[in-house]
């Protein structure tokens, strides 16, 4: 009976859009990997200053930096080999560098930037973009899973759920941009009512499933220091060439919650037996995210951000989750590093180049019956843009952005654990390569 029961609420959670076939995570795409190939490639160091659609996520004031809309199609793969070494224990199974998740990251990408003042009479522009990911090439919008496991998980890969953004930006001052956006994540609940026998037979079963949107805050502002500090802008100054940007983006979710009621004739009456599933997935802390940029020439500049992320957050957040709250696991708020350069090869190529440094935000090495494993992280990056003025069949230009990330795991130790003992020891580590291509015609 438990059995059944269970499987009906496992039914119920895969109604409300779940796939328990694959592996979901913590991260999200727009954080793990990059949004478009022009935040991949420098890893994420230009993305405060990047006026692509890409922007409505990164730092809205940025649209405002380019007066031009574009309509931009994309694809992401990655493909991790996240590995586990045994080094002993009570029984360890067989293990020696063995790839413990593979699952390919595969997301379709769209997006479309606007000057929504060209539709009025008033002078001032003002730029409306969205932009959105779909798991699997666009098959699907909800990849999502959470679980206990006595092999370990890894926190940060896997398949990443629905991404949706919205956001619009203006300026303000000569000088000076601002932006405010909206990121959009799902909170689907679903209700199980039936009834049962000690076979396991049921009948009278009422499903109800429910997603809702969620709306998640996301600001920044942009700032032109030469307009802002010299006395003649177009002279120059010491600080002419250089330009400062800073967002905010709020924290998010994944969530579903189960509620399911079963009653056995005779046995358990009404109200019946409940059971009460509620899980999160795909958590993204809040962000507060500083960059400068400086033009070194006129084909050649460099930029430098510094990411926070609140990510102690997560570990209340967890103890509400009843399938992780067993797990005690802790974390810490991290500071993230970003560098990268791009070089104007000529009128319509851009080349460019990134690194960073991620400290893993998970203090926690041993997570009874979760397991879960995350490593420090080593990026490497590199991409280009390329610019065709004059097509075949298109009446505009048509921009084609492709980069190529690779991800080093440095080496962690963790300790697995069952029913709060411990049984085996092992090392994590592995490695990512991540390609990103993305068309983009310019209006």
């Amino acid at each position: 009976m438990k059995n059944t029961f269970v499987t009906k609420a496992a039914l119920a959670t895969a109604l409300a859009g779940s796939s328990l076939s694959v592996h979901a995570s913590m991260g999200n795409i727009a954080t793990t990997y990059g949004l478009l190939p022009s935040d991949m490639a420098t890893s994420q160091s230009y993305s405060l200053f990047n006026s692509q659609v890409s922007a409505t996520y990164y730092n809205p004031a940025a649209l405002a930096l380019s007066d031009k809309g574009s309509l931009t199609v994309g694809m992401l793969q990655a493909t991790p080999a996240l590995t586990v070494d045994s080094n002993g224990g009570a029984n360890p199974p067989t293990r020696s560098g063995n790839v413990l998740e593979g699952d390919q990251t595969q997301t379709a990408l769209f997006g479309m930037k606007t000057n929504i003042t060209s539709l009025t009479k008033f002078h001032k522009p003002v730029y409306l973009a969205v932009m959105g990911g779909v798991e699997q090439y666009g098959s699907e919008m909800l990849a999502f899973e959470s679980e206990s496991s006595n092999e370990g998980q890894f926190m940060q890969y896997g398949q990443k759920p629905l991404f949706l953004a919205v956001s619009g930006a203006a300026n303000v001052t000569d000088g000076i941009d601002v932006g405010f956006g909206l990121r959009v994540t799902l909170h689907a609940n679903a209700t199980l009512e039936l009834e049962t026998d000690l076979a396991g037979n049921t009948s009278n079963e009422n499903p109800n499933v429910s997603a809702e949107p969620v709306f998640i805050p996301l600001v920044g502002a942009h700032f032109d220091m030469g307009k802002l500090l010299c006395d003649d802008p177009a002279a120059g100054c010491e600080w002419s060439g250089l330009t400062a940007a800073v967002s905010y983006r709020g924290p998010s979710n994944t969530q579903t919650q189960v509620n399911a009621t079963a009653t056995i004739p005779g046995t358990v009456s009404e109200p019946g037996l409940p059971l009460v599933v509620s899980t999160l997935d795909a958590y993204q802390p809040m962000i507060l995210s500083f960059g400068a940029k400086y033009l070194l020439s006129p084909s050649w500049d460099v930029a430098a951000t510094l990411e926070y992320q609140q990510w102690s957050t997560l570990t209340d957040e967890l103890k509400k989750d009843t399938v992780k709250d067993q797990g005690n696991l802790e974390f810490r708020d991290s500071f993230i590093p970003r560098v990268g350069t791009q070089y104007s090869y000529n009128d319509t190529l851009t080349l460019s180049a990134g690194m960073s440094y991620e400290q893993s935000p998970l203090e926690s090495t041993v997570s009874d019956e979760v397991n879960l494993f995350d490593n420090d992280r080593v990026i490497l990056a590199a991409g280009f843009t390329q610019m065709y003025t004059q097509t075949v069949f298109l009446a505009f230009p048509l921009q084609i952005d492709g980069a190529y990330q690779y991800h080093h795991l440095v080496e962690r130790d963790f300790s697995l654990s069952a029913d709060g003992t411990e049984f085996e020891n092992v090392t994590t580590g592995g490695d990512a390569h991540v390609f990103s291509l993305a068309l983009s015609m310019m209006f």
